[in-house]
């Protein structure tokens, strides 16, 4: 019997589509460790291994966007246009390049998280697509307005060839796509319990006066880290290497290298402050984790997912002023309790990894 392969690519968008993906195909390989893995992806390969533990094929190429950014939230709108139009050009030959490679490599189903030249890709191939998200890029662009509507509508025909959709919690309808199957959070679990974290950090603050800041793989510019001063006796993390040398900073990957992720210290904090994000806010929900999250007005995804995590965590919602202020104070104002907790699972990687291994191995 032949091995069976599973082609896997993510969007080429910061890090949060890539470790919610990794956290999936982790699940893929503890279910069953035969089927063999290709992820194509312009994400480092050190952030997919610190979630898959077993053996894949990194194949960095990017076959869409997402949106030109200098950091986690300033955004290149006309550089983002310009950019997929050309993507739009080349797609036809771009589509006959992978589809070479899919057949070379005798690939049985593809997932994608979720680059919209994905379902035509696999047409022309001949494999089944599925895709994975909690939003479509026509959804974030035709936001931006009309010139945006052209490639919007593009993208959308490109999602209407997808076979079978998981539709991740903090969703937008995403209707282009004509198979919809919702299913619970994904993305990554601690290894580590909170006892050993704290041994291992050798954190003596209290949980309430310890607070995770985490911004995306892109990160946020001039980071107001002057306003930590103001709390000598809080312990703040980070894992941004370029942040400053505070005596309550805590510089993880400076300290530790990469071998520890945000999910891994979540459950030693007692909030997460950070930007919109699935990544993280499905972490945090994971985790139980209370959030504090600046908005994001100018990104149509941001208010579907802030409006998710006040249903599920106890939250704080800053306006961007409120977050660059040097005093901070908006960290000794109470937390909002969540409007419906519990009300969604956390068991999208196992739903995921089952759908696939069932297809894969009948």
């Amino acid at each position: 019997m032949p091995e069976p392969i599973l082609y896997v690519a993510v969007t080429n968008h910061g890090f949060g589509h890539a470790t919610r993906t990794a956290s999936v195909v982790a699940e893929i390989q503890r279910q069953c460790p035969d089927i063999r893995i290709i992820i194509t992806t312009t994400a480092p390969r050190w952030l997919l291994e610190s979630y898959i533990e077993g053996d894949f094929v990194h194949r960095p190429r990017a076959f869409d966007l997402g949106v030109v950014q200098s950091d986690s939230i300033t955004m290149d709108k006309a550089a983002t246009l310009e950019k997929l139009n050309h993507i739009r050009e080349r797609a036809r030959a771009t589509i006959a390049s992978e589809v070479t490679f899919l057949k070379q490599n005798r690939v049985g189903l593809i997932l994608g998280d979720i680059p919209p030249l994905l379902p035509p890709m696999a047409r022309a191939a001949g494999i089944p697509c599925w895709m994975m998200s909690n939003f479509g890029w026509d959804f974030i662009y035709r936001d931006w307005g009309e010139e945006f509507y052209g490639i919007a509508d593009w993208i959308g025909e490109c999602f209407g060839q997808c076979d079978r959709l998981f539709r991740l919690p903090f969703h937008e309808p995403m209707s282009a796509f004509p198979h919809i199957e919702d299913i619970g959070l994904t993305g990554g679990s601690p290894r580590h319990s909170a006892e050993e974290i704290r041994q291992l950090f050798d954190l003596q603050t209290p949980l309430e006066k310890t607070v995770l800041l985490t911004f995306g793989g892109l990160g946020l510019a001039e980071i107001p880290y002057q306003g930590l001063t103001q709390f000598p006796d809080w312990q703040f993390i980070t894992f941004d290497q370029d942040a400053p040398e505070l005596p309550n900073l805590l510089k993880v990957k400076t300290r530790f290298g990469s071998k520890y992720r945000p999910v891994d210290v979540m459950p030693v904090c007692g909030r997460v402050v950070s930007k919109p994000g699935y990544g993280t806010f499905s972490e945090a929900c994971r985790t139980n984790t209370p959030l504090v999250t600046l908005t994001r007005r100018d990104f149509a995804e941001a208010q579907v997912l802030i409006d998710g995590v006040c249903d599920l965590l106890p939250h704080q919602i800053l306006e961007p002023h409120e977050f660059y202020q040097a005093n901070w104070e908006f960290l000794h104002e109470p937390l909002t309790s969540p409007r419906h907790p519990n009300s969604v699972t956390c068991d999208g990687n196992e739903a995921i990894a089952r759908a696939v291994i069932d297809y894969l191995m009948p």
